[in-house]
């Protein structure tokens, strides 16, 4: 049996950002990854790149310094960029090693099993982040044999598909970049469309992120929202990060021929192992609130803009185009014709804790927590969706949390008592790394 202060589950920039934090306040502790340093970020499609500018890429005494601030990592860059930060830290990562159980032991702290043998610990860090598994939704078992069904993390390029129609379900990032990506290799596409936030890739002449970064909404802190869990299940801006720095929403699909249809609601039995896809009739109210939302995050940045006197140095606003809709979109779609032979799953993904045998997941499977602090003491999460910050799930998100974090975690390790756990943990203000 092997020991340490703190275990950190995770070996991707949250846990990244937190073995720095930890090393800060030395902390001993150790990093478990079942792959390699960044393994999630291995695993993407092919023409990947991150939603976030260059520059935005910030991790405790770390950024981007390379000759394309404005620019967006490919994966391979990404990889280079974690592994590099790794070895820059001396991360004490184990790789190739898979946690098989998390449990409390039966003095203070846990006991974490692995394929590499057991851990004993004070404390631990869940770094794994919130895309272990696909999330599929029930219905995906009731699609015939003949459409080749797949999760949007399996996909690489367009020519691991077959020549044919390809129907994409879901219609956040991921769905949308590949919804374009497919089309442009020559299949038709159908996109179903459910709730989604739409969001320009730039904006009176600056990047979407530099606005969101420089107004402070992204800093906006878990305890300032009205319904954290409804916020937390909020699908991601509609992005794509390329060189010319695109837009890409459903008007720009559209205009490539793309064919939009409301949300997939069912899969009917035809009989014979047949199906028909059955689609929603809201539609236009999905975008008609997605256009809502879309002019209230712009409002915000145009009263931050003239507040800060930067009306006279930046572009004149010009809103985007309101989202077309047919006047009546399809509401079925055959497939047992043949001419749908791929359904891509970008339904999204959710935390696989099938590991974790400390009681503090609710009955959905998901994780308990108040801003990353979980009801199991010396028990921690880091990589949520907004775990402490709108920007959490962001490279640029872990040194704020981590931070925070790990002040939590001290404070406990040292025995301080309640009120000085709270004070540990107290908003910071300003940037909190170079």
């Amino acid at each position: 049996m092997k020991t340490t202060t703190t275990v950190i589950i995770g070996a991707g920039h949250a846990g990244m950002a937190m073995s720095r934090c930890l090393t800060d306040r030395s902390i001993d502790h150790v990093l478990l990854e079942r792959g390699e340093v960044a393994s999630s970020w291995r695993s993407r499609w092919d023409s990947l790149r991150l939603l976030t500018p260059n520059w935005q890429s910030r991790l405790p005494g770390h950024r981007y310094n390379g000759d394309d601030p404005d620019g967006f990592m490919t994966m391979p860059e990404v990889i280079r960029f974690i592994s590099s930060y790794a070895t820059a830290i001396n991360a004490p990562v184990e790789t190739n090693t898979t946690v098989t159980s998390v449990r409390a032991s039966d003095g203070p702290g846990y006991t974490v099993l692995t394929t590499e043998g057991e851990w004993r610990c004070r404390s631990v860090v869940l770094a794994n982040g919130a895309c272990g598994v696909p999330d599929l939704p029930a219905l995906a078992a009731d699609l015939p044999h003949r459409v080749r069904s797949m999760a949007a993390a399996d996909y690489r390029n367009p020519d691991d598909l077959e020549h044919g129609g390809v129907l994409v379900v879901g219609a956040a990032a991921t769905g949308i970049q590949l919804a374009d990506e497919i089309h442009r290799s020559g299949r038709p596409v159908t996109l179903a469309v459910g709730g989604h936030v739409r969001t320009p890739r730039t904006y009176r002449g600056m990047d979407i992120m530099w606005w969101l970064d420089a107004a402070g909404v992204l800093d906006e802190r878990h305890d300032e929202v009205d319904d954290v869990t409804r916020v937390r299940g909020l699908p991601s801006f509609q992005l794509i990060g390329t060189p010319e720095r695109a837009n890409l929403d459903l008007n720009a699909l559209q205009a490539i021929g793309v064919q939009i249809v409301g949300k997939l609601a069912a899969l009917r039995d035809t009989g014979a192992g047949d199906a028909t896809a059955l689609f929603s009739g809201s539609l236009r109210n999905q975008c008609t609130l997605a256009d809502l939302k879309l002019r209230r995050l712009l409002d915000t940045v145009d009263e931050w803009a003239t507040a800060h006197g930067l009306d006279g140095e930046v572009d004149d606003p010009r809103r985007p185009e309101p989202t077309r809709v047919e006047d009546d979109p399809p509401l079925s779609l055959s497939l047992s014709s043949g001419a749908i032979k791929t359904l891509i799953w970008a339904t999204g993904f959710r935390p696989d804790f099938s590991w974790l045998d400390v009681p503090v997941l609710d009955r959905k499977g998901l994780l308990q927590h108040d801003g990353g602090v979980t009801p199991s003491a010396g028990l921690y999460a880091m990589g949520m969706p907004f775990l402490r910050r709108r920007k959490s799930t962001l490279i640029d998100g872990a040194a704020d949390d981590a931070l925070e974090l790990s002040a939590h975690l001290a404070a406990y390790l040292s025995h301080i008592p309640s009120r000085g756990l709270q004070d540990a943990c107290k908003p910071q203000s300003g940037r909190l790394y170079p």
